[in-house]
């Protein structure tokens, strides 16, 4: 297989940017759609424990918000003292919203098997993504960065 070295899978969500940015951070969040790390339970102060959907093997996870960037790095590793970046999540604000992007850069140690299933997987991912961070700013109101309306 002549597979490219870097994914990308794109969004675009209807919920501001500073609102999918902080759900795209939030390591307990993030264990309702990374198929690699479902179920997270917080393990350390920001790292997160994961289990994936594929082989059951678990991995922990410290996402890294930049706020002036507009990014959150997941430094990922099976050590949760040695985490490796290896996922970063974009989000670039529109008129609409925002659109998220999850970049995914190949390992050298990943073979073809495995590069493909990570690009297949952040193709899903991003669908729930956009779904739940949606959901997330309807059911949680406090956690919508627009101040709500003022009374008449």
């Amino acid at each position: 297989m002549n597979a490219p070295t870097e994914h990308i899978a794109r969004a675009e969500c209807a919920v501001s940017a500073a609102d999918a940015l902080a759900f795209l951070a939030d390591g307990l969040r993030l264990g309702r759609w990374g198929l690699g790390s479902m179920d997270t339970v917080v393990v350390a102060p920001g790292v997160v424990r994961g289990t994936s959907l594929f082989d059951g093997s678990q991995s922990y996870i410290r996402p890294v918000a930049d706020a002036a960037a507009g990014t959150v790095t997941y430094f990922v590793g099976s050590d949760p003292v040695r985490l490796t970046p290896r996922i970063q999540a974009c989000v670039t604000p529109t008129q609409a919203g925002c659109v998220v992007a999850l970049h995914a850069q190949r390992g050298v140690d990943m073979d073809d098997a495995r590069w493909l299933r990570l690009m297949r997987c952040h193709d899903v991912e991003i669908l729930l993504i956009q779904a739940q961070v949606a959901a997330a700013v309807l059911s949680c109101p406090p956690c919508v960065s627009t101040p709500p309306p003022t009374p008449d």
